[in-house]
């Protein structure tokens, strides 16, 4: 029996993940809260321009509203939500997910627990991902990773390996290529590393990926940004782990070139784009650093680590959020004078 799935949420990456996954034949229902997208959803489908290739493939899609009417249960929900919307997007769910049914959250920051405790470790795998997307018009996705360099971890929490696990991963594979872990909170914590040494500072900027990576002084300030990531990681148990791809020798060698490895893996895969934070401040809404960068500056607080650096960038990011700064390439200034790399 053909598998139901939803994708919850219709953004760049639920979109490019829901466009794939229907275009390989599952049984994949769309479920979005911003109206227009729906619409276009409903209308004309999704189109996903890549590099090498352009989609238009139609897809099931519904508002949240017309959930409740749906009659529908799922046997797997892909959660393609930012970080902010994840705990009542796992709420709102939680009833028609089946009672064997799996809740795999395709997200950045490290949010299992927080879905697992709602739905139940039981039904919840984690998920580490690479997928680089933008979207501003309904319907239309600008994906900026191919097939090729679009790249998931999967993993049970207890870090065995099970079947479902495998059976997502397989899944996963039409979208880009999908790993199978046993160690899921490890790649979810080197990913977020590399999250905090570009998606960081480049979000405060709004410059294109290779730009803000090209400025003076900003690869120094990565790596920083890093080191104070991997130390917190480090106090909290978990082990760094190759990803994107990345074969173990090719990982291999000192914390540090583990981590410019990362980096440069990570902008040589979305040279072309400009990160999420920056998606977010053009659209006026709040982003996602509080679950990223942030939360390596408050465990780093507990555990008694400096974190000056990742404090920065969430201070800085905090104030464009609140419309007490803008988004600007001076405020690389600003951040290297309260990270102390000045």
């Amino acid at each position: 029996m053909k598998r139901k799935m939803a994708v919850l949420g219709a953004g760049a990456i639920g979109s490019s993940v829901s466009a794939d996954l229907t275009r390989a034949g599952h049984d994949v229902t769309v479920i979005d809260q911003w109206p227009a997208q729906v619409e276009a959803m409903k209308t004309a489908g999704l189109r996903i321009q890549m590099p090498d290739e352009e989609l238009q493939i139609p897809v099931r899609a519904l508002h949240l509203c017309e959930l409740a009417s749906s009659n529908l249960e799922f046997d797997i929900v892909f959660l393609a939500v930012k970080s902010n919307d994840d705990r009542w997007m796992a709420e709102l769910i939680k009833p028609y997910l089946k009672s064997d049914g799996v809740l795999v959250g395709v997200q950045n920051g490290m949010n299992d627990d927080t879905l697992a405790s709602i739905v139940g470790r039981d039904r919840t795998v984690g998920c580490a991902l690479e997928l680089s997307a933008e979207i501003f018009t309904p319907g239309l996705v600008r994906r900026n990773t191919t097939h090729r360099t679009t790249w998931f971890a999967v993993g049970e929490l207890d870090g065995f390996y099970t079947s479902r696990a495998k059976e997502i991963a397989s899944i996963l594979g039409s979208v880009g290529r999908c790993d199978v872990t046993n160690n899921i909170y490890g790649a979810k914590w080197t990913k977020l590393i590399a999250n905090t040494m570009t998606m960081g500072p480049f979000g405060l900027l709004g410059l294109g990926n290779t730009e803000a990576a090209g400025l003076p002084g900003m690869f120094d300030l990565s790596v920083k940004l890093g080191r104070e990531s991997l130390a917190v990681g480090t106090a909290l148990g978990h082990r760094i782990e190759p990803i994107f791809g990345l074969r173990a020798d090719e990982f291999a060698g000192s914390s540090d070139e583990n981590l410019v490895t990362a980096m440069n893996t990570l902008l040589g895969h979305v040279s072309r784009g400009r990160t999420a934070p920056i998606h977010d401040h053009l659209k006026g809404r709040r982003s996602e650093m509080e679950f990223i960068s942030g939360l390596v500056a408050r465990n780093g607080k507990e555990l008694g680590i400096a974190t000056p650096c990742n404090d920065a960038v969430v201070e800085i990011d905090r104030l464009i959020n609140q419309g007490r700064l803008k988004m600007d390439r001076s405020n690389f200034e600003l951040l290297k004078e309260k990270s102390g790399a000045a």
